[in-house]
Order: structure tokens, then C-alpha cells, then sequence
């Protein structure tokens, strides 16, 4: 192969950087036989721009090259494409190159590789439809993509520089497809690459997606900084002049930069919070580069000296490293003349960790305690993929990218002191999930810095956070789901709902579909309907309708999603049907026909049923005088409820499955305890909780957990579990404590 064939895919350059970098000669001549083979794979094969299809890969590899990857990701990079596009095979791959290599190739491979069940050519199809079928492929294959990492992080690596050579060629691809490439690159892969702590893949990323989803606005930005590039450029080099004349008397090695903030950065802040350009503290950055942590805080107190630093613009990354392992002192000073910038100090591990991430435990060859913190720093990948295994909805790790993965995050402190670092706009739910699953689900209320706080207060860098959980075992609200902001809390309270909550969860499901297929025109006999579900459960991996309708209940699936797919298997299955014979449907059972009660040990009186097991149900606490009614459940005996709960339907001889709900009701002669919530609505005064504890103490009655929230009126809701052993007990407590001072109502909650 003569050198100019080299130059003319980038292979010289390549074997240059590989050279360059110091890798061994059995590894470049590796690099030459995987260029080689690749080659003749992809002979005769093009790119959309009309080139020889061999620069991609090799683009690909030079990028891995330039950010000091191994060889066996520089082949794979190579090959990366060989399996997908031409003959060659697994077994060709391994055989040749090795196992290692062709897992990689596998790996990279299958991200690209997705079936879906259509129900119609692209020709057919929509632009709508084409849109919402690749969205379900990008979520198959971001499911797959952190099922790789976690079994090699490389592949993720390899697929990272495979997305940056594809966006900078992207102009070649049809308008819509360039959009959504785009949008998927801005929402997906530049947030990853920020999780993984690649700083270059994350920058150009964004900035590349920007300039084709908002083309006025990135030329509009881009113009701006060239045409004060000289202006810009001459006020960086006087600051970094004034900063080295002072810190290089007292720490000879500093290392001393400069840079302007990208254009997706500025974007970020101008078109999206609204900001002007003169808004922006950090446009300007001086990076200073030490040898320890404790030059890092001396050089900071230099900066202190030098220029007023900006109140709350302070961040300590050092000590408190961000999720993706950066670390690294922020502060916001004014010069003279009355500009803001920011100053970053760090020392120069941190500095290789904050440019490359993960990619810097190959580039600079870590030894034992970098393979330890490698390690720890993917353990949030198999964090991840557990928390998704709850779900239901391959979309949910796409939403997980889409709000945990936010570059602008909040650090607070438990009262021991550990950091929980979160999104910025998180909850005391959020934080409370985040230190563990069985906090969030015993948590009955939080203290903020000393002081009870509501569950929806957001959290604030630098608090305190004390999270006040119930001894005995409680569940979380529904009404978190509202509150949370990150995945994984939602997935987490979802997940206790699925396993506790299964009855109740088809119960609501059941209600949802036939509110939809109403207001849809769907309409099937009952053992139609049964199988009709069946074939939708079956689709999104489940095995049986109820396993479907309780995915639903729970919020695992959205049933909105699954709507438009389920309208056109019902019109199929209206085309398909042959006319049938009208035929008169028997009339529904109800529950008036009288047959004997019998008692059950927890003092029900259930219809026709004996030693059957009882289950109250958490939607709505049935007390003792509660006009009471039970549901058949599928293995778990009769779910009693309040006839007034909102799980129970109207009209009975009306619902889809009539014979399941039975009569009952409490016998007279019942005598128990039951815990039951009360919501006390009141003003919001000094001994407000006090009075209301003393009045429950007057009354001996037990109170199990306290739970305080602010209303937007300015008036406080205090939730209390109490216990009480009658409907008629429970209204006594309420008439006592409607009489305190300041109480304006008390009624009895779900939460």
C-alpha cells in the first residue's frame, strides 16, 4: 500500500499519533493488519458524501489515538463497523484479532443493530410515526449501550467518537434525520460523555447538536465571540499576566491557562434561562495547574487577595467531587475594570481526570489505586441498570440520561456529614432516595439545617438534610411521584408500589384502559378484551394482561405511549373480524343477590366466603364503621375497601368484572386497633404541633408518625398516623382537634 492511499484516508496520520503516543511496535503493526483487513471489508463502499467508507472508522481511531486509548480499542474503532456492513463474521474477528478485540467490535456493533416490530414500511409511515419508531429504537439502544459499559467501558468510549466523527459529517444526512441525530446527540451522548468526564467528547458534542437544532441562534453566538475575539483574547492575556507575576513568585510550578466558555455553554445560558452574554460570570476561565491539593487552597487564597470574589459563586470540588470524579476549585473574582471570571485550581491528576474521565485510566497507565477508583467510578452504570430493572419502560433509562445527568447539580450533607450530590432542582424526596431505598420509604419528614422542611423543598448546595423515618414499616404517597425530579427516586417509589400494591395497581390500570379505550372507541366483549391485552402485555415483555394493567397502576408503563400502537392493532382486529351474529350478552352479576355472611377473624362479614384471607387495603384504611366492600383478589384472598374509595367503581353491574367484588361489612362486635392519617389543615403558629399532640396524648391516642407541609396560602397541612379503633372513634379525634386554636380542618388522607 503506497503512502499517498495513506494520506488519502488518514491512515498516515494515525500511524504518526500511535507512534507519537509511544505505543509498542506489535501493537502498531496490530493497528496496521485491523487498518488492512477493514479496508478490504469495506471495499467499494461509500459514505453519504460521496468518500470511501474506510474514513470513518479511520477517523474514529485517530480520535481514540489523540485521547490516548489502548490498541485493542484503536482496532475495534477499526472494525467497528465490518460485522454490521459486510460479510465478515464474530468468529473471523476473534480468530484473528482475539477475543478481547471482537467483544469490543460486538459490543459496538449491537448498539447499532435494532428491531422493533413494525407495523408498516418508513414508506407508509408518518412523519410522526417514523419519529416515534426511532425513539423506541433509541431507547432499545441506549438500554443495550449501558448493558455494554457495564461488561467494558471501552464500548462506550468507541461509540462516543464514533457519534463525534458522525456529527461532524452530519450536514450529509436528510433534514430530518439530521435533527434527530442531533437532538439525540444534545439529549443522550453529550450527557453521558459529561457522566464519563470526557470534557472534549461533551464541548464539541453539544456545540456540533446546537449549530443544526438552532443554526440562527449558534452563528448568531459564534459571530459575537470572533468579532471580540481580539478584545477577549487581549483580557485573558492581561489577567493570566497579572495572576502569573503573582502566583509564580510564590509557586514556581504552576501552570497557568486560558479559555472562553463554548458556544453550547453560552447558548445554555442566554437563549435558555434568558440571560444576556453580560449576564454570564464564567464566558472567561483561568485554569491554574498545581503539583498538590494544598497548593490548590494556597493559590486560592492568592486569587482571594488579588480580586473580590463574588458571594455564593465558591465551589469546592475537591472536597466534595462531582459524580463523574472531577474535582477542582471554582471561584468567581472581578478584575479592575469590572468584569467577572472564574478561576479553576487543580492540581494535574485532577486536570487529567477533568479532560479525559474514564479515557485518563488508559491514557495514563493508573496502576493498583487507579484500578480502584476506576472501579468506584463505574459502580454508577450497574447502579443504574439495577434501579431499571423495576421498570417496565425501556424508555425510563432514556429519562434517567435526559434529568440525572445534568451537568448543573446541588451537593448537601446528611448529619454525619456524607455528600449527596443531586440535580439541581431536586427534592428532600430525591435526597432521601439517594442516600438509600428504605429512608425514602419510611421517611415521614425532613429537617432542613435544623428545621422542619416540606418534602417538596428543593435542595440547596451546602445543607444540612435530615431525613425523619417511621420505625415501622410505611410506604411512600403517590403523591411523590409529583415531587420527585430524578429517575431514580421515581423508579425506586414505582418499584414499591409494583411489589406491595399488586391488586390496587390492577385495580387502577383496569380503570386507566377503560377510560382510554372509551374515549378512543375501543370496544371489546370481555374475553376478547382479555386476549386483545394479552397481545399487548406480550409485546412489552410481560406475561399475562394483569401483569400489563398493574404495570400501568403502578406507572411503570405509560399508557399513553402505548395508545397509538394499540389503536392500530384494534383497527386491524375490526378489519380482520368476520360479522358476527348479534348475541345477547348475559346480565352482569351484581352485588344485591343475598347470601349468607360469614365472619371472617379480623371481624368482617364477608358474602358466601369462609376462611378466606383479609387484606385492608392502603388506598383508603377501612375503619371499623366504614361502609366497607370486598374485591376477590387473585391469589392474595379479598381486598377490603371503603365503598367510597376511588379504587372501587359506581356502578358495580357496570365494571368489567362484576363477580369479583362481594359484599361485606364490619361486625358489630369488632374491637381492634387500626392506624389511619389525618390531614389537620391550620394556621400556621408558634405550639400549633404542640397543641396538637397534648390534645392526642388528653385522648390516650397513639401517634405514630408527624409530617408537616406549608401550603401556597401560607397555612401548614399536618399529616398524623395515628391509631384509633372505629370509624366512629376517628370522627371523635377529629371533633377534638377541630376545636384547637388555629385548626381550620381535619380530614382523613390517603398519604
Amino acid at each position: 500500500m503506497d503512502v499517498h492511499h495513506y494520506e488519502k484516508d488518514g491512515f498516515d496520520k494515525l500511524l504518526n499519533t500511535v507512534r507519537i503516543t509511544g505505543f509498542s511496535e506489535p501493537d502498531i503493526n496490530r493497528i496496521t493488519e485491523a487498518y488492512h483487513f477493514a479496508e478490504k471489508a469495506h471495499d467499494g463502499q461509500k459514505r453519504r458524501s460521496g468518500e470511501p467508507y474506510i474514513i470513518h472508522p479511520v477517523a474514529v481511531a485517530q480520535i481514540l489515538a489523540e485521547m490516548g486509548m489502548d490498541a485493542d480499542s484503536i482496532c475495534a474503532a477499526l472494525l467497528h463497523d465490518v460485522v454490521e456492513d459486510t460479510p465478515v463474521t464474530d468468529e473471523e474477528i476473534s480468530k484473528k484479532f482475539g477475543e478481547t478485540i471482537e467483544q469490543l467490535v460486538d459490543g459496538v456493533t449491537k448498539l447499532g443493530q435494532i428491531t422493533t416490530n413494525k407495523t408498516h414500511s418508513d414508506d407508509d409511515a408518518t412523519k410522526e410515526e417514523r419519529l416515534m419508531l426511532m425513539e423506541q429504537q433509541q431507547s432499545e439502544n441506549v438500554r443495550k449501550m449501558f448493558l455494554a459499559m457495564s461488561r467494558d467501558i471501552r464500548v462506550i468510549i468507541i461509540k462516543l467518537a464514533d457519534r463525534v466523527h458522525n456529527m461532524r459529517t452530519l450536514r450529509f444526512m436528510p433534514e430530518e434525520k439530521r435533527r434527530f441525530k442531533a437532538r439525540e446527540t444534545l439529549e443522550i451522548y453529550a450527557p453521558i460523555a459529561h457522566r464519563l468526564g470526557i470534557r472534549a467528547f461533551k464541548e464539541e458534542l453539544e456545540d456540533l447538536a446546537i449549530s443544526y437544532l438552532d443554526p440562527v441562534a449558534y452563528k448568531e453566538i459564534a459571530t459575537t465571540l470572533e468579532s471580540q475575539v481580539e478584545s477577549r483574547q487581549a483580557f485573558l492575556d492581561d489577567i493570566k499576566k497579572q495572576i502569573s507575576d503573582r502566583v509564580l513568585g510564590e509557586v514556581p510550578n504552576a501552570h497557568i491557562s486560558g479559555r472562553i466558555k463554548s458556544v453550547h455553554g453560552i447558548y445554555r445560558k442566554t437563549y435558555m434561562q434568558g440571560r444576556t452574554i453580560d449576564e454570564i460570570y464564567d464566558i472567561y476561565a483561568v485554569r491554574i495547574i498545581v503539583d498538590s491539593v494544598f497548593e490548590c487552597y494556597y493559590c486560592l487564597g492568592i486569587i482571594h487577595d488579588m480580586f473580590n470574589p463574588l458571594p455564593g459563586r465558591f465551589k469546592d470540588y475537591i472536597s466534595t467531587p462531582k459524580p463523574n470524579m472531577y474535582q477542582s476549585l471554582h471561584t468567581t473574582v472581578i478584575g479592575k475594570d469590572g468584569i467577572p471570571f472564574e478561576v479553576q485550581i487543580r492540581t494535574w491528576e485532577m486536570h487529567h481526570t477533568a479532560e479525559y474521565g474514564i479515557a485518563a485510566h488508559w491514557k495514563y497507565k493508573l496502576g493498583i489505586n487507579g484500578k480502584a477508583k476506576f472501579e468506584e467510578r463505574l459502580a454508577w452504570i450497574r447502579q443504574l441498570l439495577e434501579n431499571q430493572k423495576e421498570s417496565d419502560d425501556v424508555e425510563e433509562i432514556v429519562n434517567v440520561i435526559k434529568t440525572d445527568f445534568t451537568p448543573d447539580e446541588v451537593f448537601a450533607f446528611t448529619p454525619k456529614g456524607d455528600v449527596i450530590s443531586l440535580p439541581m432542582g431536586s427534592s428532600i424526596v430525591d435526597f432521601a432516595y439517594a442516600i438509600h431505598s428504605a429512608v425514602g420509604s419510611r421517611m415521614i419528614g425532613a429537617k432542613v439545617d435544623g428545621r422542619i422542611t416540606t418534602l417538596d423543598h428543593k435542595v440547596n448546595n451546602g445543607e444540612i438534610i435530615e431525613i425523619l423515618t417511621s420505625s415501622a414499616p410505611r410506604g411512600p404517597s403517590r403523591d411523590w411521584l409529583k415531587i420527585a425530579k430524578t429517575s431514580s427516586a421515581r423508579s425506586k417509589i414505582k418499584s414499591w408500589f409494583k411489589k406491595e400494591c399488586r391488586e390496587e395497581n390492577i385495580l387502577r390500570g383496569k380503570d386507566e384502559v377503560d377510560r382510554e379505550f372509551k374515549r378512543n372507541g375501543i370496544n371489546l366483549p370481555e374475553k376478547q378484551l382479555q386476549d386483545f391485552l394479552l397481545k399487548v402485555a406480550e409485546r412489552q415483555k410481560l406475561a399475562t394482561a394483569d401483569d400489563l394493567l398493574a404495570a400501568i397502576g403502578y406507572g411503570g408503563l405509560s399508557l399513553n405511549k402505548l395508545i397509538p400502537r394499540i389503536k392500530e392493532d384494534y383497527a386491524r382486529l375490526v378489519k380482520e373480524s368476520k360479522p358476527a351474529q348479534a348475541q345477547s350478552e348475559p346480565e352482569p352479576s351484581t352485588l344485591t343477590t343475598a347470601k349468607k355472611m360469614v365472619r371472617s377473624p379480623e371481624g368482617i362479614l364477608i358474602e358466601g366466603i369462609d376462611n378466606c384471607l383479609i387484606k385492608f387495603s392502603r388506598c383508603c384504611d377501612p375503619l371499623p364503621g366504614d361502609e366497607i366492600i370486598g374485591f376477590i383478589t387473585r391469589g392474595h384472598g379479598v381486598s377490603i375497601h371503603t365503598r367510597g374509595c376511588t379504587n372501587v367503581p359506581k356502578d358495580i353491574s357496570k365494571c368489567a368484572e362484576p363477580e369479583r367484588w362481594i359484599n361485606a361489612r364490619w361486625d358489630t362486635k369488632v374491637s381492634d386497633s387500626y392506624r389511619v392519617t389525618l390531614c389537620v389543615t391550620c394556621i400556621n403558629r408558634v405550639g400549633m404541633l404542640a397543641d396538637l399532640s397534648g390534645q392526642l396524648a388528653n385522648m390516650h391516642v397513639m401517634i405514630h408518625s408527624i409530617f408537616t407541609k406549608e401550603t401556597k396560602d401560607g397555612r401548614s397541612a399536618i399529616y398524623l398516623t395515628i391509631t384509633v379503633n372505629s370509624a366512629e372513634h376517628l370522627r371523635s379525634v377529629g371533633e377534638k382537634l377541630k376545636k384547637i386554636k388555629g385548626v381550620l380542618e381535619v380530614e382523613r388522607s390517603g398519604l
